[in-house]
């Protein structure tokens, strides 16, 4: 004998069912008991209780995230007043220890560190929201900023007396990550048209 398949009963259950699966199913038992439990599962599912979220978790992720931002920013901040004092400190107490071509180029790769550096402000990247992989690309740039301005903090006037090509070089290195911090903060800023 041949029995309803699941489909021919879920059909039944929602009313649609053929006329040979209704009147096989008043008459076979086996079919019968399996619509039932169809119907009693259906019943167990809906009486379920509700899955409610869990408490709102936005805030604690919201301040962990500011938290981030604010040491980041500290950090930045001590990093780049320690890096000033190393270069203010070279200048002050050896002016003349660099030759003159070097001194000229380690002047104006300073600049050019301050002018991206006023320019990373006027965009405020803090204040920004921005994707995942901006996010991650500025902070490792940063990163490498605050890694080289470690390194200028820690050479000192007799070292970069002895090595001012490598002062210059550390100096075109920051340049080049500003620049490319920069470029993160002002073509995310732009697609977006802020």
């Amino acid at each position: 004998m041949m029995h309803c398949t699941m489909d021919d009963l879920l059909a039944l259950r929602a009313g649609e069912g053929s006329a040979w699966a209704r009147s096989h199913a008043a008459a076979c038992a086996t079919c019968r008991a399996e619509l039932d439990a169809l119907y009693q599962r259906v019943a167990q599912l809906k009486a379920l209780p509700a899955r409610r979220s869990a408490r709102d978790r936005w805030p604690a992720v919201r301040e962990a995230v500011v938290a981030e931002r604010r040491r980041r920013r500290e950090r930045w901040g001590v990093w780049s007043v320690g890096a000033a004092a190393a270069v203010a400190g070279l200048l002050v107490f050896h002016p003349f220890g660099i030759r003159q071509a070097d001194a000229a180029e380690l002047a104006r790769v300073k600049q050019e560190s301050a002018t991206l550096e006023q320019q990373l402000g006027r965009y405020e990247p803090d204040a920004r929201v921005m994707s995942g992989r901006a996010a991650a690309l500025a902070a490792a740039l940063e990163d490498r900023i605050a890694v080289i301005d470690g390194e200028l903090a820690q050479l000192g006037p007799a070292q970069a007396q002895g090595r001012p090509a490598d002062l210059v070089t550390l100096w075109q290195q920051r340049v080049e990550l500003m620049e490319q911090l920069v470029s993160v903060h002002v073509t995310r800023a732009a697609y977006v048209g802020l």
